[in-house]
């Protein structure tokens, strides 16, 4: 026994020590990152072997360097105490830039070059110069794209999605999801109305926001927000908290969607009731809400579902997927989130598994647990979206046994 304790012991020892390295190696990841950034394609489009005319050389150097000088402080500017929206995006845009130019460099510049030399295409300096423009092009084209994708109303993605505690009369209920609408530095007001007016077409009978409404306070992005108190549903507008919200005053933002007619659903549950059968829809604030200091703030499932009725299906709103966990062990159907934007600049997508359990769609946890996570309906940040489409979802709910009501 006491063997088997000392290994345990030592498992342990090592396991904390591990994790301490890591959380070490995290402390410098904003120092290392901007330097990945430009300094790798600097490296791969200037100085493998292209020979450049000297001025060529310079001018780009310079580009590089004022990105990689340019970018920390813009976003600094932006995001930190002074919150100056222009430097939020010249910062948000350059770091966007840097992350497809790193990107495509890496991936398409090292394999183009290889393939070049193996087929014999031109001389060292051609095969160099070759390389760089292609990665240029492919980047610009990108950008644009994902600039246009990142600016326009979401594509409406339908889903029917069954659920076999469903009582017959609750079959064909109409669920529409937006999320992560991120209202910003970039005023997008307009953009706002265009979105509710998608909503209100596909007259659901539940609308849900499942947070990070804005960057910035309520009172500082209301214009925005505002068309959201257009928003209709023959049921109800439900509303829980991201994890933006406890950047910028949270209960501030509770208190307008409650002002817009939205529902907040703070650890708290509502009955959705058709044809003789119900749908219990819960909420819980985001995981981060404890670690805020806001008095009350966290996200309590159990306090969620109190006084409900097991044998009732239940239609939870969590903003972060990785809750599902928590979701699947207390038995509930359907878990609707958002949080990651499915990556939204394509490969980022990878780096996001690593601390949620989906990126995008429709996966099963547990014995009975279903979690749909949004890619998202705006964008944060950056404003491009590389092969990562918003979208505005609408969740038909299914019943095993199909009723004749729509």
């Amino acid at each position: 026994m006491t063997e088997i304790g000392n290994t345990r012991s030592a498992a342990q020892e090592a396991q904390g020590a591990s994790r301490s390295r890591l959380r070490r190696l995290m402390r410098y990841i904003p120092l290392i990152a901007p330097l990945l950034l430009w300094a790798v394609p600097c490296w791969v489009l200037l100085y493998t072997g292209q020979r450049w005319p000297l001025p060529v050389t310079l001018i780009g150097t310079a580009f590089f360097v004022l990105g990689l000088i340019g970018m920390p402080l813009a976003m600094a500017r932006g995001h930190g105490r002074r919150q100056q929206d222009r430097a939020a995006i010249v910062g948000d845009t350059l770091l966007g830039g840097s992350w497809v130019l790193f990107t495509w460099s890496v991936l398409l510049g090292v394999p183009l070059r290889l393939v070049l030399t193996v087929v014999g295409v031109g001389d060292g300096q051609g095969r160099a110069r070759i390389v760089t423009w292609t990665v240029l092009c492919v980047a610009a084209v990108l950008l644009a794209w994902g600039y246009a994708e990142a600016r326009r109303v979401p594509r409406v993605r339908r889903l029917d999605v069954p659920l076999p505690r469903l009582g017959a009369g609750l079959d064909g209920t109409r669920v529409v999801l937006i999320t992560d609408t991120h209202y910003g530095p970039l005023d997008r007001a307009r953009w706002s109305a265009r979105v509710c007016e998608t909503v209100n077409s596909l007259e659901a009978d539940l609308v849900c926001h499942t947070g990070d409404i804005a960057d910035g306070t309520a009172e500082r992005r209301r214009a925005q927000a505002a068309p959201l108190g257009t928003v209709r549903a023959t049921r109800a507008l439900v509303y829980v908290t991201g994890n933006h919200e406890y950047y910028s005053e949270a209960q501030g933002w509770v208190d307008l969607m409650d002002e817009l007619g939205w529902e907040p659903l703070r650890n708290r549950h509502l009955l959705l009731e058709r044809g003789g059968d119900t749908l219990v829809v819960a909420g819980v604030d985001d995981v981060t809400a404890e670690s805020s200091g806001l008095a009350g703030h966290r996200a309590h499932l159990a306090g969620a579902l109190q006084g409900t009725d097991p044998d009732l299906p239940v239609l939870l709103l969590a903003h972060q997927p990785k809750f599902v966990d928590r979701a699947a062990a207390h038995g509930i159907d359907l878990q609707l989130s958002g949080h990651t934007h499915g990556g939204q600049i394509w490969p980022f997508h990878h780096l996001v598994r690593l601390d949620q359990p989906t990126v995008a769609g429709l996966s099963h946890h547990g014995a009975r647990t279903l979690l749909y996570t949004s890619r998202g309906t705006g964008f944060w940040g950056p404003p491009f979206r590389v092969f990562a489409p918003s979208e505005i979802t609408l969740l038909v709910l299914r019943s095993p046994e199909r009723s004749t009501s729509p």
